[in-house]
């Protein structure tokens, strides 16, 4: 039984500069790339149609094809609990190490402690490496040694150490001899795993100079292709966070949005990171006291794109169709959600969590938490979006809104489910009761 050692894909699905990866290659022969189907989190989705499941299927059939085409090598497929699955593996291979990229998510991290526990018992050594952010939990701190709860100075703070720092894309090429040879494995159909093919796509994503250079002046349009759509790809690892930033880096923006972008991903990451329980409570305490209407019409009028406010249908009708919503018509509909009609966040971060195709634990409840004013540096409580100045202001000729509601302008379209200046006094005096203010 010759010797191996596993490289264990989990978001990082790409050979190129994956740093797990590189490791394992340059430090030890017969790497076995795996990747699990995890049933803890399969069992979690609602629909077997899963576009993300769909994608993640594709993405390892494509790694397998060039495994075997350049590196006369292939990938192992499982389906299961990822410790049953290390316990089989022990049994019928001679294990070295076990190679992984980090996970910072609460389930992740356990379940990584008990798979080290286990092979450590085994004598097999366990490696865990830095992948999908630039800087962790731990990297960026105040001078006090406590993490940042407000953007800016974080941001400042990133990018000052980023210019420190020599972001390397790592060369596949000088060690990629070392993947095992002249193996081949089964690769399961995505029916037995208990899904179907996804009507829906994930897009490939826009990367060029052009794009980054218009893009602080075109982000904020949604019927203009003024974004990257990359967010799906940087949520599962198609393409690498170093490889993003080292683009970034180059734009004539003398703002950097873009980059800023990336850094809002990670302050919200080191934010959960430290404060796990945000995923159900606010980060700011006092915020639980909000008497929350929750009306479950209206919420289901929320979630069809039903509301009569067209930049907010229009966003959840994209949303619930194709698994993509503009940045901009997030924060209108999340507002909405929060403030017109008082509904707790919680349901909307919930309903983001199964439609998003770029769905982020970390991001998706900080970014909820912004419009609701309860989170980490978030939106006053009292800013509360118009959603008919914001469709005037980012979608004037109505293109977005027409293009998502064909009957926009009949008598077929519902009238607006709340009154703007009413809900917005409902909704301040709710905030200031539970405030005190």
């Amino acid at each position: 039984m010759q010797e191996i050692t596993i490289h264990w894909f989990r978001r990082d699905l790409r050979l190129l500069d994956n740093t797990s990866l590189f490791h394992a290659l340059k430090n030890n022969k017969n790497i076995l790339p795996i990747f699990i189907f995890d049933t803890f989190i399969l069992d979690e989705l609602s629909s077997k149609k899963d576009t993300r499941v769909s994608f993640i299927y594709e993405t390892l059939k494509n790694i397998k094809e060039e495994l075997q085409t350049k590196f006369q090598s292939d990938i192992a497929v499982f389906y299961g609990k990822p410790m049953e699955i290390f316990q089989q593996l022990v049994k019928k291979h001679k294990i070295t190490a076990v190679y992984t990229n980090e996970d910072y998510e609460p389930y992740g991290k356990k379940r990584d402690q008990e798979i080290s526990d286990f092979l450590i018992s085994k004598n097999i050594s366990f490696h865990l490496f830095k992948d999908h952010v630039i800087f962790k939990k731990g990297e960026i701190l105040k001078p006090d040694g406590k993490i940042y709860k407000v953007y800016t100075p974080y941001m400042r703070k990133w990018k000052e150490k980023m210019y420190q720092t020599d972001i390397k894309e790592l060369n596949l090429e000088i060690v990629s001899s070392n993947f095992i040879q002249n193996v081949s494995f089964p690769f399961p159909s995505l029916e037995s795993i208990g899904f179907e093919i996804s009507n829906q796509k994930v897009l490939s994503f826009q990367m060029s100079k052009t794009l980054l250079n218009s893009y602080a002046e075109k982000r904020d349009f949604p019927a203009i292709e003024g974004t990257s759509f990359i967010s799906p790809h940087l949520r599962f690892g198609t393409v690498s966070i170093r490889k993003l930033v080292n683009y970034a880096k180059e734009t004539k923006d003398p703002k950097q949005i873009y980059l800023n972008e990336l850094i809002w991903r990670e302050f919200f990451m080191q934010i959960f990171d430290a404060c796990p329980e945000t995923e159900k409570e606010p980060f700011k305490k006092p915020y639980n006291n909000i008497l929350w209407r929750n009306n479950e019409e209206e919420f289901k009028k929320w979630c069809d794109g039903k509301t009569g406010y067209p930049l907010v249908d229009a966003g959840m009708r994209e949303l619930n169709e194709t698994g993509y919503m503009h940045n901009r018509v997030r924060m209108v509909v999340g507002s909405f959600l929060c403030k017109h009609l008082l509904i707790d966040w919680t349901w909307g971060e919930r309903y983001f969590a199964e439609k998003l195709l770029d769905f982020e634990l970390s991001s998706n409840v900080g970014n909820w938490q912004w419009v609701a004013g309860c989170g980490a540096d978030a939106a006053p409580y009292f800013r509360v979006f118009n959603p008919e100045t914001q469709l005037t202001k980012f979608d004037k000729d109505l293109k977005y809104v027409k293009k998502w509601i064909p009957e926009f302008g009949t008598n077929k379209y519902p009238k607006p489910i709340v009154e703007h200046k009413f809900a917005r006094e409902r909704v301040l005096k709710a905030y200031k009761d539970a405030l005190g203010k």
